[in-house]
């Protein structure tokens, strides 16, 4: 052993671990997508997965996330259990939402997960609203917002950064920027070379973080930690990284360039990680274990989720309306 302790040598296999799970349930999903098992679409998370695993690492259990259509990998981050997320994907009963919610709409209260969202930036006022929820109960714990490097320039990401500061709301941004919105580069749609710049004009921090990096992902969501929990409001995140994937798996052309994709490809944050740890004494087969559990617990996952049954049509709206005289007298039939 070198340059990690074997504490710290256990704490980054545990870290590949979860990022080897959210590597291995996304590629198990798109093929559950051509399948035809998956309905809709799915948006893979490959080559992202040190954002949603560093920040998560380093929240406590009583935190919460806020998550988009590319959020899987913040589902498993944070600690959803796989059988009942593929169960929700393939639309079963064991779902977390009993499989209403599908792919872009998992949400799991009780784990800290307060829900994906679907339109871009949806989420972000919700997670403000979240936060100062929380700071009025006497709670310091603290929310998450994900979003993309799209969601960047949408109006309601102003308001809820605006508001947040204000509040001094104990909420963290998280720009996942992954160069690409759907076939529109970043460049073409942001005349700044950094998004986080834009926090200042709300004022609060915003941080330049290297989103392929586990560790430093953590560290700079720590940082955040402290400053929320102390009642010195938001900070935003910008984790540059790519996702290595084309948009979606009903995506069947990709317009990035192929040069691009390689670069990229070659800091993939996995390999990154792989090769931090075995430079660091960590036997290769060890590794190979890693990748092996993470792939049989996602095989499990699906096994569960292909056994669940299926929603009864009858229940169709259930969970969708309050309960209210008007749904029990059965005016929706």
């Amino acid at each position: 052993m070198t340059s990690a302790s074997v504490v710290g040598a256990a704490t980054l296999e545990e870290l590949l671990l979860r990022m080897w799970r959210i590597r291995a349930f996304e590629i198990r999903a798109m093929e559950l997508f051509e399948e035809k098992l998956i309905r809709g679409s799915v948006h893979p998370y490959i080559g992202m997965e040190a954002i949603a695993v560093g920040v998560c690492a380093a929240l406590r259990p009583d935190d919460f996330i806020t998550s988009t259509h590319r959020g899987h990998g913040h589902c498993v981050a944070k600690g959803l259990d796989l059988r009942r997320m593929m169960a929700e994907i393939i639309g079963r009963e064991d779902g977390y939402c009993r499989g209403r919610g599908g792919s872009m709409h998992i949400t799991a209260i009780e784990q800290g997960m307060l829900g994906a969202d679907a339109i871009v930036a949806g989420s972000s006022a919700l997670a403000v609203g979240a936060a100062h929820g929380l700071r009025l109960q006497g709670r310091d714990s603290v929310v998450v917002c994900f979003f993309g490097d799209g969601a960047a320039n949408q109006g309601i990401l102003h308001e809820a950064c605006n508001l947040a500061a204000v509040l001094s709301a104990q909420v963290i941004f998280v720009c996942e920027n992954n160069e690409w919105a759907i076939s529109t580069p970043a460049s073409a749609s942001t005349r700044i070379a950094n998004i986080a710049i834009r926090a200042e004009g709300y004022g609060f921090p915003g941080v330049v973080a290297d989103g392929n990096d586990v560790e430093e992902m953590r560290a700079v969501t720590e940082a955040a930690l402290v400053r929320a929990r102390a009642g010195d409001g938001p900070t935003l995140i910008e984790a540059k990284s790519y996702r290595i994937t084309a948009h979606s798996a009903a995506t069947k052309v990709d317009l990035r360039p192929a040069e691009e994709l390689d670069a990229w490809r070659a800091r993939d944050p996995i390999l990154q990680l792989s090769r931090k740890l075995v430079e660091s004494g960590v036997d290769e087969a060890r590794i190979g274990e890693i990748e092996a559990q993470a792939r049989a617990d996602v095989a499990d996952a699906v096994e569960f989720a292909l056994a669940s049954p299926r929603p009864d049509p009858g229940a169709a709206t259930e969970d969708v309306y309050a309960p209210a005289d008007w749904n029990v007298l059965e005016r929706l039939s």
